[in-house]
């Protein structure tokens, strides 16, 4: 068997030191077989991207001379967390032990070395370097944190976006404080959903949460203000509604709108968009109604079955998801789909056809491809049985996609669309 270009396994001692087994290849679990990678999912370990151990975790390596999958006693499996702007193509191949803890919340790539480089399995599907670790220096962004706290002084939503900066690291907010690309609009400390991977809530031996929600909703002035702001100072700004440190922002619709309007009444520029389950598409009308330009919807799939038992919603079902995204289209407003990916689920032929009819039901724009922050096992445990069926990859799901939907885009970021959204509108109204 020719293995010339595939990695070696990289595996982790107890103290988390890490080391190229001198023997075994890479094998990895495409979330219904393990199998060796493909020459063209291979991709040199981004810049940016963390490393990470996998505790009572042993890794599972091929053993070229028995043509053989061989489990390594002694040592835990290692992980990448590849940066923003990359979507994962498989997960890392282990057994886990007993005692084996939920993993945190993140989204766990195989690692695997060769020619004393690192690798991983993934896709670059956005150009954007919003979030490169390279434009980020933290002395800098403690200082334009100060400077702004003194012109947006008494503004509850500046001091959350600073704690989000300062203590999470979160890029959007040190974007913001940083004046250059999207500003997060923080609002809500309600949710109507339940999801099994939320970032900033999960129940008592669930998994650690990323971090702390909002605990109050801020008034319209103190939003429109840190909006106008960012849109004020930087070339084709976005600013949205929706954020991992929140819940859902259209539990506190009337709110938005009310800042939407203040904003919309002092300037016709920047993005106004809405990270939302869109479980509510009659709020969503007004919102588009009173300026805003584009949503974002969050979808794990659209099965019905696979959505419910991740998203757990509370009196709102995917229909009405899907009805926002063509309310806002018929608005002329800009709709893109967050596909949270899981490889495994997300690339069966089942997730990929619902997926296709979905974008094309509702008039869908573009397609974040967001990889899906879970433990795997977690994740496929909360499915129905029913649902797993034999994935295709991520990429050749990918080239099914484009060919079915040619105008479809991929992205990973929340584009500026002033300009598409304005075009739009103006050939709706009556000449």
């Amino acid at each position: 068997m020719d293995l010339t270009g595939i990695p070696k396994l990289v595996c982790a001692n107890p103290d988390g030191g890490i080391f190229e087994h001198e023997r075994l290849f890479l094998a990895v679990n495409d979330g219904f077989r393990i199998r060796l990678p493909r020459p063209e999912e291979l991709l040199p370990l981004p810049f940016g991207s963390d490393i990470f151990y996998l505790p009572h975790r042993a890794p599972i390596g091929f053993d070229a001379e028995n043509e053989t999958f061989v489990t390594v006693d002694g040592v835990f499996q290692t992980s990448a967390f590849i940066c923003p702007r990359y979507v994962r193509l498989a997960h890392p191949a282990y057994n886990s032990l007993e005692g084996a803890s939920v993993l945190p919340l993140f989204a766990y790539a195989p690692l695997g070395s060769l020619n004393g480089r690192l690798y991983t399995l993934g896709k670059k599907v956005d150009r954007s370097r919003r979030q490169d670790p390279k434009l980020f220096n933290m002395e800098e962004i403690k200082k334009a944190c100060a400077k702004v706290k003194r012109v947006l002084r008494k503004n509850r939503l500046v001091e959350h976006l600073e704690n989000c900066a300062l203590t999470y690291f979160c890029r959007a907010a040190q974007n913001f404080f940083l004046g250059r690309e999207e500003c997060p609009l923080p609002t809500s400390p309600m949710c109507n959903a339940q999801c099994v991977g939320c970032l900033s809530r999960q129940p008592e031996g669930g998994p650690s949460k990323a971090q702390e929600r909002i605990k109050f909703i801020p008034e319209p002035w103190e939003i429109a203000e840190v909006a106008l702001f960012h849109i004020e100072r930087v070339k084709k700004a976005v600013v949205s509604f929706g954020q991992g440190c929140e819940g859902e922002p259209l539990m506190v619709g009337d709110c938005l709108r009310e800042a939407i309007a203040l904003i919309r009444k002092k300037t016709d520029k920047g993005t106004i968009n809405l990270n939302t389950n869109g479980s509510m598409p009659d709020v969503i009308s007004k919102l588009c109604d009173a300026g805003l330009d584009s949503i974002r919807l969050t979808i794990n799939s659209f099965r019905e079955e696979v959505f419910e038992a991740y998203t757990k919603p509370k009196n709102f079902r995917l229909e009405d998801v899907l009805h926002s995204g063509l309310v806002t289209r018929q608005k002329g407003g800009f709709v893109s789909v967050n596909l949270l990916v899981f490889p495994g689920v997300t690339d069966t032929l089942q997730d990929i056809e619902a997926t296709i009819q979905g974008l094309q039901w509702m008039q869908a724009d573009m397609v974040q491809l967001r990889n899906l922050n879970i433990d795997p096992e977690l994740y496929l445990k909360s499915l129905p049985a029913h649902v797993h069926g034999e994935p295709i990859g991520i990429l050749n799901m990918l080239a099914l996609i484009k060919k079915r939907l040619p105008a479809i885009r991929f992205g990973y970021f929340n584009p500026p669309v002033r300009t598409i959204v304005a075009k739009r509108r103006a050939r709706m109204r009556p000449h």
